[in-house]
């Protein structure tokens, strides 16, 4: 038997280094990540890190991969869809989730490219159902990048609206929306009023399942 490396006798493996940097970004934001501080973390050398994560660049990688790997389809259940618009909306309130849960990762998430074998695999497992159902293979892309690009900006607009939002009163109404003139501007007034349309994951659900309708409607042109 070989002797076993300084990692593997730590316990340590990719999966566990990736987890604790996620811990790491969630308590303290990406700035606080270093190979440095994540080995203090772990109770190793930084060195050390690198028998999994080859450099810093393949870290931030994986951290995007963790929070994607929550929401893209698994292999069991992109091949037993037969329901394209369930794996679509099933995949961006997934996603939403898992970057809500995670939002340190939300500036990686929205400027690193998915690269990593995994996330790859899971990209190609959903262009491969979408393709499965009829979409040519631009479409699929297209699809599966604008329902993306839509899920990262409407949560980095969620994590970011109590910072820019003001003070809520007691019923939890922002302070500029409270202190709008009712005589000015009655429908803005009346929708905080009343909460039509000012609920986040409300909203969400109405952008998606307007996006996947409007993506078999174009199905529907590109095959008449």
């Amino acid at each position: 038997m070989g002797k076993r490396t300084r990692g593997e006798r730590a316990g340590l493996s990719r999966t566990l280094v990736l987890d604790a940097a996620l811990a790491l970004v969630d308590r303290e934001g990406v700035g606080a990540l270093t190979m440095r501080r994540l080995g203090a973390e772990l109770d190793v050398e930084a060195m050390t890190l690198y028998h999994y994560v080859p450099s810093k660049d393949a870290l931030l990688d994986g951290l995007v991969e963790r929070v994607f790997a929550q929401a893209l389809p698994s292999p069991d259940a992109a091949a037993g869809s037969t329901d394209w618009r369930a794996l679509l909306r099933t995949y961006a309130l997934s996603l939403r989730e898992a970057l809500l849960r995670h939002p340190g990762v939300l500036p990686l998430a929205a400027s690193r490219p998915a690269v990593t074998p995994a996330t790859l695999d899971a990209v190609e497992r959903g262009l491969t159902a979408l393709t499965a159902a009829g979409f040519p293979l631009g479409a699929a892309v297209h699809a599966l990048n604008t329902l993306s690009l839509f899920v990262l900006g409407h949560t980095a607009a969620e994590a970011a609206q109590p910072a820019r939002a003001g003070s809520p009163d007691s019923a939890g109404t922002p302070a500029w929306l409270a202190a709008l003139d009712p005589a000015r501007h009655p429908l803005l007034t009346e929708s905080a009023r009343t909460g039509a349309g000012v609920d986040d994951a409300e909203r969400f659900d109405f952008a998606v399942d307007a996006l996947v309708d409007g993506f078999g409607a174009v199905l529907g042109e590109l095959s008449a």
